[in-house]
């Protein structure tokens, strides 16, 4: 049973990396997307909470702490989509991470004793896992967009080199043109 859940956590995580991961995307949408999206967002978890209501006694607690995670899941991809910063995929791997933990350690509560004590340490672990890959990944972003930076800082400056050999107005058109080409002003 121990072996089950720990394997049943963490392909949910590895599930939710990679499915929620394709539609995260760096798409900028407008305000009026936003709140829209926003809204359904909420309704969404109104409609899912309501719904728990239905169960009992534990499961629903987990229904409840699905649906929470859900939303802040669902929440965290729409700020993501708004702004297409690396820092807010980052806080979707961690909305991820913390939403499986929660459920995993809510379905703990069904245990006893030893068993309990256990399925709560695996739970904590896999969201340990978790959160250090989501912080490695965010490190790994910000590495990747830096260097982005610097390859484009030295591709303009060897342009603006080519364009010092030039005069007039061809030589302001080329820098022009280099400014353009790599998002300089």
């Amino acid at each position: 049973m121990q072996f089950r859940l720990k394997t049943t956590l963490q392909a949910a995580l590895v599930c939710g990396a990679f499915v929620g991961g394709s539609s995260l995307h760096a798409a900028t949408m407008s305000n009026d997307e936003y709140k829209a999206t926003k809204d359904r967002i909420e309704a969404e978890y109104k409609d899912q909470k309501a719904s728990c209501d239905k169960l009992k006694d534990n499961a629903k607690d987990v229904c409840h702490e699905q649906a929470k995670g859900k939303q802040k899941v669902a929440l965290a991809e729409l700020d993501y989509n708004k702004s297409g910063d690396p820092k807010d995929a980052a806080k979707v791997a961690m909305a991820k991470a913390d939403a499986a933990y929660d459920v995993a350690k809510e379905k703990c509560d069904d245990r006893k004793g030893n068993d309990k004590d256990v399925c709560v340490k695996e739970a904590k672990a896999a969201h340990t896992q978790a959160t250090a890959d989501a912080k490695a990944n965010k490190k790994v972003a910000e590495v990747r967009k830096d260097a982005a930076d610097d390859k484009r800082d030295a591709a303009y400056n060897v342009a603006k080199e080519k364009c010092d050999g030039l005069s007039g107005d061809t030589k302001a058109q080329c820098l022009a043109t280099a400014k353009a080409r790599y998002g300089k002003s």
